[in-house]
């Protein structure tokens, strides 16, 4: 399998994470400088924006992991494609008629349609790379996914600092038409569709039957777990990043963004790295060194007053060591032998990790309110976590 045939897949999952990021970070950027309606704040058009990405998840994995089990992933993952095109007309539309509301909706749009082909998408790993590509394909893959994140966001910042309506909405619908485009070149060889397969809608039914359906796979619930916390570790990092970075080095918003930017660089290289480390096997001696390099060195950020240099290095490291985590966690997965319910079981990690998510967020809001916003307790919790 030469690495050409990945292209497809890696571009199609880096296209559609910027285009979500990009118009995400657009409307935080600019609509907030529109004229909102009088009951909403510009706090609250961000909160709604940032929660529009989120709350499919919560609802709609089960039936996003039931699409991947019983049609063509390949299918899903086109249509959802597709579908982006008309969403992103509609965002065009918001955005040259200054109508904020508008502009949410199409995240939310966004995220029904990320959502509902994500497990899809995932699956798609093993079927065209095989047992022994699902380590490589899974580094890659994650990487292009954080240098959408990474890229989405910061196009964004440079978009509202130099404002032309036009060229964002060309952004818009010229990325969504290469999403498309690209999609449609992917060639893998699926299991047959499972058309008998009986599922159920219920999220917290979902969970139970997904738990002990993995059960049954050794280490498989333990990777879906150890995936979700990372995002859990992810999302108080960047929350965090935020408050000490400012606080303790009295930085401006570019310098904040700077760091931030280098953990999202951090977590891509170490995904990549993990995924070439690995090969054509699933290396789970990963997993322990690379947590416990970040408990130690979360524990050294809360405890020492570093340099920016020392600081700006220690977060990478930090990042770069949750990046190697992460692949051998997706790998277990993938290589577990679970046929065609293995689009279930990714529907399953994507609830758990956005209800770890959300824990992070409201342990992160918790700590810092009793805190007085106290940084160094943050990651002195977070290194507890891991």
């Amino acid at each position: 399998m030469t690495k050409n045939k990945w292209t497809a897949l890696f571009l199609s999952n880096f296209l559609g994470i910027f285009n979500d990021n990009f118009l995400k970070n657009c409307i935080i950027f600019i609509a907030v400088t529109w004229t909102l309606p009088g009951w909403l704040t510009q706090s609250q058009l961000i909160s709604f924006v940032s929660a529009s990405l989120v709350i499919p998840y919560l609802f709609l994995s089960p039936l996003a992991g039931r699409l991947a089990v019983i049609y063509s992933k390949k299918s899903v993952f086109k249509l959802g494609k597709l579908l982006e095109i008309p969403v992103l007309a509609l965002a065009c539309v918001a955005f040259y008629f200054h109508w904020p509301l508008t502009a949410v909706f199409c995240v939310l749009l966004m995220g029904i349609i990320s959502c509902l082909y994500s497990p899809a998408k995932y699956s798609l790993i093993r079927d065209i790379g095989g047992e022994e590509g699902v380590s490589y394909g899974s580094g890659v893959f994650e990487m292009m996914a954080f240098l959408g994140i990474l890229t989405g966001t910061v196009v964004a910042s440079i978009a509202a600092d130099y404002y032309n309506p036009w060229a964002v909405m060309a952004g818009y619908l010229g990325l969504a038409i290469a999403g498309r485009f690209v999609t449609r070149s992917i060639r893998a060889k699926e299991l047959p569709e499972n058309k008998d397969e009986k599922g159920t809608l219920n999220p917290i039914r979902f969970i139970i039957d997904s738990y002990k359906f993995a059960s049954r796979y050794k280490h498989v619930n333990s990777a879906v777990f150890g995936a979700s916390a990372f995002w859990l570790i992810g999302g108080m990092l960047q929350m965090n990043l935020v408050i000490h970075t400012q606080h303790q080095y009295h930085t401006n918003n570019s310098t904040t963004g700077m760091v931030m930017a280098c953990a999202a660089i951090g977590i891509a290289l170490g995904t990549l790295t993990a995924g070439k480390i690995s090969g054509s096997k699933v290396k789970k001696g990963l997993i322990l060194p690379s947590i416990a390099c970040m408990t130690i060195l979360f524990a050294l950020v809360s405890l020492l007053s570093m340099s920016m240099p020392v600081y700006i290095a220690t977060i990478f490291s930090i990042a770069f060591a949750g990046g190697l985590f992460q692949i051998p966690c997706l790998s277990i997965i993938q290589n577990a032998g679970l046929g065609r319910q293995v689009g279930d079981i990714f529907g399953y990690l994507n609830l758990i990790t956005f209800i770890l998510v959300l824990a992070g967020t409201a342990l992160f809001s918790g700590i810092t309110y009793l805190t007085g916003e106290n940084s160094h307790i943050v990651f002195a919790s977070i290194s507890i976590i891991c």
